[in-house]
This record gives C-alpha cells, structure tokens and sequence, in this order.
C-alpha cells in the first residue's frame, strides 16, 4: 500500500511542477491579500485588547498560510476530478494495487505541497521584517501544524471529487470553506470579534490550526495554543482522509 501511495503522490507532484498554473495561485492570491491587509490595516494593532506584536505582519502571517493550505485542497479536488474525467482514475482501479493507495497517494502529494507553502511565507515574512520569536522550535512548530492542516485540506478536496465527481462542481463547493475561514480568528483576534462571528469562532477549528501558528510567530512557545493547534489539525486531518477512503468505496460500489 504505501509503495503505490508514494508512486502516485510522486506523480502527482510532477504534474503539478508540469504545470505551474495549478500552484501558482496558491501562493499568489494568499500573497497578494496579506500584501493588501497588511498595507491597509497596520494600525488596527493599536486597538485595545489586540495582542502585543512586532508588528501587524506578524499577526496576518498566519491567516496567510491558513489561506494558501485552504486553496491547495482546492488544487487536489480539482485534479483528482480531471483524473475521474479523463479515465486515469478507473485505470487506477483497474490496476492490482490497494484501492486506498489511490487517495492516499494524492493526499501525501498534498502534504509535500502544504510543507512548501509554509515555507514560502515564512521566508516570505523573514524577508519583509516579520520575526517568529520562538526562532528554531517555533519554525518547526508552524511547519507541523502547517502540514497536518494542508494534509487534511487535500484529503477534503478528494472527498469533495470523489462525491462530485468533476471539476467544475468541486470548484464551485471549495469556495463554502472560505466563508468558514472569514468567520475563525485566522484574520483578526478572537478577542475583538463581536458576536455571532465570536461564536462560530470560538468552535472553528480553523481558529486553532491559526492560533497555533499564530503563537510561535508573535510570542514565546504557548503550551495551550500548540496542542489545541496541532490537536485540531490532526482531528480534521484523520476525519478528512477517513471521510476519503469512504467515499472512495462508495465510488468503487458505484462503478
């Protein structure tokens, strides 16, 4: 099983190199919109109860990445879609190898991208004055939970082109998570939401996959805010590829 999954998700990573317009947007529009937040909004740092920053990059980072993980499940949808529309899905069924390699193979690709969209807007921020003041251990920190929440993005991408089953519907369903990233605490504190937004995003997991790369950027390693980010992001990670590997036997039972 795992030999099939690493074939597949190699594959996957070199269609994706093949074909830059599926990861360009991943990292551009995220870019763009924390280029526009963080020209636009610096001063909301001088509210009262806004947490003590470097500065208002620091704090938008993390809404950033959040961002980028959540079009990167787009990415895997969409091309897990065009395979089912072009035949190359019914060939992998076809073929003697575990069916669950099928997903797990795009999911693992998923990961390998989410670990290098971290990376970008770490390096990205480093260059433009942001500072992650946990340094090393905090690095590694926003890298896990980054990588864990890019994975479960991607599994809930196949989820979505398995049930669909085409590209164009997965598209236009992707665009639902967003309203969820809007109503976390991936843009702005938690603290100075009002309600109903500070309900729905005190029970975001969302808010907590943020925070918990939020943390290490803007202060000192925070016990709670690590283990609820990474506890968050590995619960909606296994749900997601379980949710995977169901629908994946429902399409096999359907075919």
């Amino acid at each position: 099983m795992i030999a099939p999954a690493l074939a597949l998700a190699r594959r996957t990573l070199m269609g994706a190199v093949r074909r830059p317009q599926f990861l360009a947007p991943l990292v551009i529009m995220p870019t763009l919109f924390l280029a526009v937040n963080t020209g636009g909004l610096t001063r909301t740092t001088d509210l009262p109860g806004f947490p003590q920053v470097g500065g208002f990059l620091d704090f938008e980072l993390a809404g950033a990445i959040t961002q980028s993980l959540l079009l990167g499940g787009v990415m895997q949808g969409i091309g897990t879609a065009l395979e089912i529309e072009g035949g190359f899905f019914d060939r992998l069924v076809a073929s003697p190898i575990p069916r669950v390699s099928i997903v797990l193979g795009r999911i693992l690709a998923g990961s390998a991208i989410a670990a290098g969209q971290v990376v970008w807007f770490l390096v990205l921020g480093l260059l433009f004055g942001a500072t992650v003041h946990a340094g090393v251990p905090g690095v590694l920190l926003v890298l896990v939970i980054g990588v864990l929440a890019g994975t479960g993005f991607a599994a809930l991408g196949v989820v979505l082109a398995l049930r669909a089953r085409n590209a164009s519907t997965v598209q236009g369903i992707f665009p639902i998570v967003f309203v969820i990233l809007l109503v976390s605490s991936a843009w702005f504190p938690r603290e100075l939401l009002q309600a109903p937004a500070s309900w729905f995003a005190d029970y975001n997991p969302l808010s907590y996959i943020a925070e918990g790369m939020r943390d290490p950027i803007i202060s000192a390693v925070s016990a709670r805010a690590a283990l609820e980010g990474v506890a968050a992001a590995a619960a909606m990670t296994a749900a997601f590829v379980a949710l995977a590997v169901w629908a994946l036997r429902g399409r096999l039972r359907d075919a």
